[in-house]
């Protein structure tokens, strides 16, 4: 994309962007300082459009904060108040019951620290709401009440977070995170805890499949070498632990605290450069929230197009933000947040807490899986009057039965289940022998698996169903499947784990010691059966017309321009992955994009390998 920069300093940083380079700390203090704020807001929209595409996710949610009264006393709260003070409360579990609904998909749970509640208070408010309430995801107790609970009730933060984990809690919430300033920390909050603490409790959460949520509260008296040290920090964590979902700036409110004058919020060229820079600065981490809580709606708006994929929720009632002067309504009405992300030429997009996506709003989408081996289909592939949405195959091939999703690549087996509804092209993406993004890491030979543990990945149906049969037909062992999430990487788990797409690819070249065997089942079917396999194919939903949406000259002619291109190309998507150039134009170049006479045979023998194990086939 090209962009007419009026800051020429930032045409180096966009260098880097579009090559998938690492951002610096000094790249990130340029981008604060720039006055450029249209061509930093392109570059962001950009970069978001390559994760998430047009989609901006929200969710059905509700704010419950428990008690605002407080052991501590930070200069920058409003909301806390001790007890016996005028506006104290702790609320019952039956009262936080009775704030919530079946409609809701999320409750997001963070309060004061009591001095006299029992740790089977907490416990009690998971399990209650998780017992009532079963489909609502449960996001509980920032990692300042988590550190609370350790100090009070003198239980490791280990045992703390099983507990929760037991009684129902899905996620954490990034609350408490602040500013990642141990200057700021002694002026401001001296009494909670700073930067080594919360990236901990957050660590040890992703260690034991509790994702997470992360936080800055900006706007106060950090400099904007604090914002960009914060960024660069949760990076750093975000690549050893891998357990953040989103990143979520907080606009201070200023309030009574006496910290700034009570008028003086954020500006909103601040609010939105903080976004844009986020979205650069953070490359590993998946989601930029604009909070509308905090910036108001009428800028969170203008962030959906500043890097932000991400603007909440509903909420309901929140307290902690509005209590220090906040201007925003205090809920958002579901049809006026669709409206507004419509009204940014995006696409809503409801989603669960690990957005997972529920509900798309809209029509003429084209469905984009966001693995390397997709870009000679997907790239510059350009179709009036439809925008694109992100989503793993799985996931693609249930919006696009549910007939959210007008065509796209989907998994193999979601198009047997759903073939009344759909109409298949000629168009796939297979693999004779080596595939490197379909892979098998084990402590046990094949024979060995008899009974073992593998973790699979919710991404797609089709490479599990494959594992399936290579186990039971090929080498008659039954294992045990259970499902995990491949970005928290507690791999040693599991006596063995099933990695696809660019996660395989990614740990393919990174040896594991606790894994002694590599399998490729792309490579172990084309031994078994002398056909490449088939992973996805390229199906449009059915309709009352004949009308084509993606005309098959236009998908031949951008996939023969791509791969003879690819060495150009291949620098904007390879993005987290440590690989050269080389290796990753060799892994593109194995794959065949065309359904052949050879493809057709291997479709056929998959499914009815499927039906010899009974696997059913109909939805």
């Amino acid at each position: 994309m090209k962009i007419n920069f009026i800051d020429k300093s930032l045409i180096p940083i966009w260098e880097k962007i579009q090559n998938s380079e690492r951002l610096s700390f000094e790249d990130g203090i340029k981008l604060f300082q720039t006055n450029d704020l249209i061509s930093l807001g392109k570059m962001a929209n950009w970069y978001s459009f390559t994760k998430s595409g047009d989609s901006v996710y929200f969710v059905l949610n509700r704010k419950i904060e428990h008690t605002n009264i407080c052991v501590l006393s930070c200069k920058f709260c409003d909301f806390a108040k001790k007890k016996g003070e005028p506006g104290a409360y702790e609320m019952t579990t039956e009262e936080i019951l009775s704030k919530l609904s079946d409609e809701i998909q999320e409750v997001h749970i963070t309060g004061a620290m009591p001095p006299d509640w029992n740790w089977e208070r907490y416990i009690d408010i998971v399990k209650s709401i998780h017992s009532k309430f079963p489909k609502i995801d449960i996001k509980a107790y920032t990692a300042v009440e988590i550190d609370f609970f350790h100090k009070k009730f003198k239980i490791p933060v280990e045992n703390i977070l099983l507990e929760l984990k037991d009684a129902g809690l899905k996620t954490l919430p990034g609350g408490g995170a602040e500013i990642f300033s141990e200057r700021v920390r002694r002026l401001l909050f001296n009494q909670k805890i700073g930067e080594k603490r919360w990236l901990e409790i957050h660590k040890i959460a992703h260690r034991l499949g509790i994702p997470s949520n992360a936080t800055m509260l900006y706007g106060h008296i950090e400099t904007v070498e604090e914002r960009v040290s914060h960024l660069v920090k949760l990076r750093k964590a975000q690549d050893e632990s891998g357990g953040f979902l989103s990143f979520i700036p907080l606009a201070f409110q200023p309030g009574e605290t006496g910290i700034k004058p009570k008028e003086d919020f954020t500006s909103a060229i601040d609010d939105l450069k903080t976004i844009a820079v986020s979205r650069l600065m953070l490359d590993n981490i998946p989601h930029i929230k604009a909070y509308w809580v905090m910036l108001t709606e009428e800028v969170a708006a203008v962030a959906l197009n500043f890097g932000a994929d991400d603007i909440d929720g509903t909420v309901g009632e929140e307290h902690i933000a509005h209590d220090a002067g906040a201007i925003s309504p205090m809920k958002l009405a579901k049809e006026q947040i669709i409206r507004i992300i419509k009204e940014a030429g995006k696409v809503a997009v409801e989603r669960d807490v690990f957005y997972n996506p529920i509900k798309i709003y809209g029509n003429k989408i084209i469905g984009k899986i966001p693995y390397l081996n997709s870009i000679p289909i997907y790239h510059n592939l350009k179709i009036e009057g439809y925008k694109t949405v992100t989503l793993f195959p799985s996931q693609l091939g249930k919006m696009i039965a549910n007939g959210d999703i007008s065509a796209g690549l989907i998994s193999l087996v979601d198009y047997f289940k759903n073939k009344d509804k759909l109409k298949i092209s000629k168009w796939c993406v297979s693999s004779r022998n080596k595939v490197q993004s379909v892979i098998l890491f084990s402590k046990f030979s094949w024979e060995n698996l008899h009974k073992k543990r593998i973790g699979i990945s919710e991404e797609t149906s089709t490479s599990v169903l494959l594992l399936k049969i290579l186990l039971l037909k090929k080498y008659n062992v039954k294992a045990d499947f259970e499902i995990f999430n491949p970005s928290l990487k507690n791999y040693s788990e599991y006596d063995a784990i099933l990695l696809i797409g660019d996660n395989a690819l990614r740990e393919l070249y990174n040896p594991k010691k606790d894994f002694s065997y590599t399998y490729d089942l792309s490579e172990e079917w084309y031994s078994w059966q002398g056909l490449p396999f088939v992973f996805a194919v390229w199906v449009e939903k059915q309709n009352f017309t004949d009308e084509i949406i993606v005309d098959d000259i236009i998908i031949k002619q951008n996939i023969d321009k791509n791969l003879s291109n690819i060495g150009n190309i291949i620098s904007y998507y390879k993005s987290t992955i440590s690989l050269s150039d080389d290796k990753l134009i060799e892994y593109i170049k194995g794959f065949k994009y065309e359904i052949n006479e050879e493809e057709n045979l291997a479709i056929n023998k998959f499914q009815n390998l499927l039906e010899e194990i009974n696997v059913c086939l109909k939805v």
